[in-house]
């Protein structure tokens, strides 16, 4: 049993509206991988090169979603929005990513989809990478960054063995076992709880790729004796069964749970087990994809092993597109593209910076082998959880959430969403409605050519706009042609974040101002302001 369960608020903040019998209410699994490119996966990329059977199962079993996409194309706002509800371009954090010793990001208040849950009798738990923040205790005087990543001396900034504050179990979580950031992020050591498992006395870091004579490694800092990158994914694997096996009893009782798994693959370090280097044939990297798969079809087989798996709700995703890390020269060399047929790739405002791979399986619910080609946002799993459990949703709470459950069930007859939003490494903004996609930036607004502020950049238009419906690709910008488009899905996005929500309900005004014209804060002539 684990050693230490977090205590939820005594006042409940949100109401069931329309109660479900307890043993009707499905266990949730929400798998989230790390850089997960969606051309990786075979069954939404045939063309792609890179075995991932277990993946496969899912959507055989289940639902394949083609056209969902990340809030935005890096890590920690993606992950943001999908505990939230809430676009992440609403936070405190307006570009880039935290470190591992970052203050929480979510706002005290703020409801997320774990709090949601257990308050309407969930078991909760969180095993994985988190990445949202947590406050850890700092030498006297001493400070890190708040919303960046720390500098190698302020790794130096932190008491260790002292209790952390405001992590998961502050939001929702129940049970928590992870690592605090990506792995190349200090501390390389596993948390519990509120403590770490071991005490980071060490310095250490990762090669980026393992076994490349590259000397390019992860940063260098604080870590655990015997703490090992190669050991991670294995760990989160075993852990997530392990959890799994213990609520089993229960959730057959009637008390579900909702375990949120977000592995640390196949982000960088690129770092393979023994048993799985050299495994594709392909690259360091399509080994790291094959055992993530592999950790997906532990996960499953132990909802299986368990009799679960007529209850459970499994999703599978990434936080955002494929990083160049995986070495896209390479790959392509193999006739693997981990983007597919889209452009870019991860932080960039392009497709291939936020278009993922979502996959869904709940038996008898979701019917086998179909397909969605529904427009959907990762920011809308706190509404699908919510109508699933029968839980009112309050204007203050989840205001960008669409629930997914009728194109899950196959009963959706319209769009979901009037429109979804996108946000790139730099801030920049897209808004896309139906085959209309608009980009408020002249570049990738990311890490692909053209970049922020290059001269080729400087050269293009302020704004792109692009119909996917010929132009898949991204390619030709048709700004000129359809202005009209322009300015109304401009309008449409300046309404957005007026209104604070971009669901029906009561207007939220953000609290943080938000800046449209991310690299032309003059605005292009002859286009709306964002005042």
């Amino acid at each position: 049993m684990f050693p230490r369960i977090f205590l939820l608020l005594a006042v409940p903040l949100v109401s069931i509206a329309a109660p479900l019998r307890a043993a009707t209410k499905p266990n949730i699994v929400f798998i989230l991988c790390d850089d997960l490119g969606y051309g990786d996966v075979r069954c939404l990329n045939p063309q792609g090169k890179i075995a991932t059977p277990n993946m496969d199962r899912l959507a055989t079993d289940g639902m394949a979603f083609t056209d969902a996409h990340t809030s935005s194309a890096v890590c920690t706002p993606s992950r943001y929005a999908i505990l939230t509800g809430r676009y992440n371009w609403r936070s405190r954090l307006q570009s880039g990513v935290l470190g591992g010793l970052s203050a929480r990001l979510i706002e005290p208040g703020r409801v997320t989809v774990a709090q949601m849950l257990a308050e309407n009798g969930y078991a909760t738990a969180c095993i994985g990478k988190w990445h949202l923040g947590m406050d850890w205790a700092k030498q006297e005087g001493k400070s890190v960054n708040d919303l960046g990543i720390e500098t190698p001396a302020q790794a130096e900034n932190v008491d260790y063995m002292k209790p952390i504050a405001k992590g998961p179990g502050s939001v929702g979580f129940q049970y928590y076992y992870g690592i605090s950031a990506s792995l190349d992020m200090v501390p390389y050591t596993f948390i519990e709880n509120d403590h770490v498992t071991a005490a980071p006395t060490e310095k250490m870091d990762f090669p980026m790729t393992l076994g490349r004579e590259e000397k390019k490694t992860t940063r260098k800092g604080p870590g655990a004796p015997g703490f090992t990158a190669i050991g991670v994914l294995p760990t989160l694997a075993q852990k997530a069964v392990d959890y799994i096996g213990q609520r089993a009893p229960e959730a057959k009782g009637g008390r579900p749970f909702f375990l949120y798994l977000p592995l640390n693959a196949p982000h960088t370090p690129i770092a393979p087990s023994p048993e799985w280097q050299g495994r594709s044939g392909i690259s360091p990297y399509a080994d790291f994809v094959m055992e993530t798969d592999w950790a997906v079809g532990e996960v499953l087989k132990a909802i299986d092993a368990q009799g679960l798996g007529e209850n459970t709700l499994v999703m599978m995703a990434s936080d955002n597109g494929c990083s160049p890390s995986a070495n896209f020269p390479e790959l392509a060399a193999k006739g693997h593209n981990p983007s597919a047929q889209f452009r870019g790739y991860k932080a960039d405002i392009y497709d291939g910076g936020h278009r993922v791979p979502f996959l869904a399986r709940w038996p008898g619910h979701i019917k086998a082998g179909t397909k969605s080609d529904q427009v959907v946002c990762l920011v809308d799993f706190f509404a699908t959880c919510a109508e699933i459990a029968g839980v009112h949703v309050s204007d203050n709470m989840a205001e960008d959430s669409v629930s997914l459950l009728p194109a899950l069930l196959g009963t959706a007859d319209h769009p979901l969403h009037e429109a979804i939003v996108h946000h790139s490494i730099n801030g920049s903004f897209s808004i896309r409605q139906g085959n209309w996609k608009l980009e408020l930036c002249s570049g990738s607004g990311g890490w692909s050519d053209p970049k922020p502020n290059s001269a080729e950049a400087k050269k293009a238009p302020p704004v792109q706009l692009y119909d996917l419906s010929q132009d898949i690709g991204e390619r030709t910008n048709v700004q000129a042609e359809h202005t009209e488009v322009v300015d109304r899905l401009t309008r449409l996005l300046e309404k957005y974040i007026a209104d604070g929500r971009t669901t029906p309900g009561v207007p939220q005004p953000n609290a943080v101002p938000i800046q449209l014209w991310k690299d032309n804060p003059t605005r292009p002539k002859g286009q709306p302001t964002a005042d």
